[in-house]
């Protein structure tokens, strides 16, 4: 059977990153990092981290919760490296949401 560790962090896509962060500052976040390309992550005093990334007016917006995996060949999905050093993959429940199983970068 396969486990994870838990919601990570929520990844968001937004059309405006400087009024969503807002949004959430407002809301009680802080920001942890800005990028230099419109996206960061903010956190909350408890709770799961949430990454802000804007995309296009061309793209819709979405939510997708981030879990967090220990042993990825547990699942049933591919990953793929990432350049912040972790291994994803994305995944659709049956709704047609989409989930991200992130795992530890391979040593």
């Amino acid at each position: 059977m396969s486990t994870t560790q838990g919601v990570d962090a929520f990844y968001i896509t937004t059309h405006n990153w400087g009024a969503t962060a807002k949004f959430l500052i407002d809301l009680g976040f802080t920001v942890d990092f800005e990028t230099d390309h419109n996206s960061g992550q903010l956190t909350a005093p408890s709770g799961p981290s949430i990454f802000v990334a804007e995309v296009p007016a061309s793209e819709p917006t979405a939510i997708s919760p981030v879990v967090r995996v220990h042993d990825e060949a547990a699942f049933p999905a591919d990953f793929t490296d990432t350049h912040y050093g972790a291994r994803e993959a994305t995944l659709c429940d049956p709704d047609g949401r989409t989930w991200v199983l992130q795992a530890p970068s391979a040593p």
